[in-house]
Parts: C-alpha cells; sequence; structure tokens
C-alpha cells in the first residue's frame, strides 16, 4: 500500500468508525501533535494516547465528520486539506503524515483552532 493509500484508509476507517482498523495503521509509539490551545491541543505519544483523545470527539462535536478535498503525497509523507463540519463548526483542516515501516509514525493536525474553540464552546 502506497503512503497515499494508507493515510486515505485512516480517512476511510475515522468516517465509518472502524477504530480498531484505524488504529492499526499507525505505529505504536507514533506521534501525534495537534496545534492550537483548546483543549484538545497538544503532542500525544503512543498509540493509545490518540485514540483517547479521538473517543473524546462525541462529546464535543455533535456529528463530526472530515472530508478529504485534496491529498499530496511524495515519498513517505502525505499533506491533505480536509473539511471539517460538525453543529456549529465548519472548517478547513490541513493534516501531515510522516509514513515509516508501512505505518503512519508522525500525525500533525493543523487544524483551524479558533474555530474548534468557539464549536466545543471554549471562548
Amino acid at each position: 500500500m502506497t503512503p497515499k493509500e494508507l493515510v486515505q484508509k485512516g480517512y476511510d476507517c475515522f468516517a465509518s468508525g472502524d477504530m480498531e482498523t484505524f488504529a492499526g495503521i499507525f505505529h505504536e509509539d507514533c506521534t501525534v501533535t495537534i496545534n492550537g490551545m483548546h483543549k484538545f491541543s497538544g503532542t500525544y505519544n503512543g498509540i493509545n494516547e490518540f485514540m483517547d483523545l479521538l473517543a473524546m470527539i462525541p462529546s464535543h462535536y455533535d456529528n463530526f465528520s472530515l472530508t478529504v478535498k485534496n491529498m499530496i503525497s511524495e515519498g513517505d509523507q502525505v499533506a491533505t486539506q480536509l473539511d471539517a463540519s460538525a453543529d456549529g463548526l465548519e472548517a478547513r483542516f490541513g493534516h501531515f503524515h510522516k509514513i515509516e515501516g508501512g505505518k503512519i509514525k508522525e500525525f500533525w493536525a493543523y487544524d483551524d483552532s479558533q474555530k474548534m474553540a468557539h464549536a466545543m464552546k471554549a471562548v
């Protein structure tokens, strides 16, 4: 599977709720960095910390979804532009993945943190 196909598989699993398969495409010791200054911002070490974070999304964003708009892959790196929506949230997100050994080793979410914070009523 190419890096681009791997990342697309992750978005497909997230959309369908197949979180077991989703977790399986990440390295156990992956690093996930979420930008901003809201409740979810920070660096998460390991797939378990990241999955704990993802489990909190439904309690903060009703009807959350991501739609891939554009994906660019070069070597072991994949950049994705997405539309994010939820009740009270319409935003553009940017994600960056580094692939190592056929799994996602590093993930950066450059999401619209101001809109995210507003939607979760943090501001």
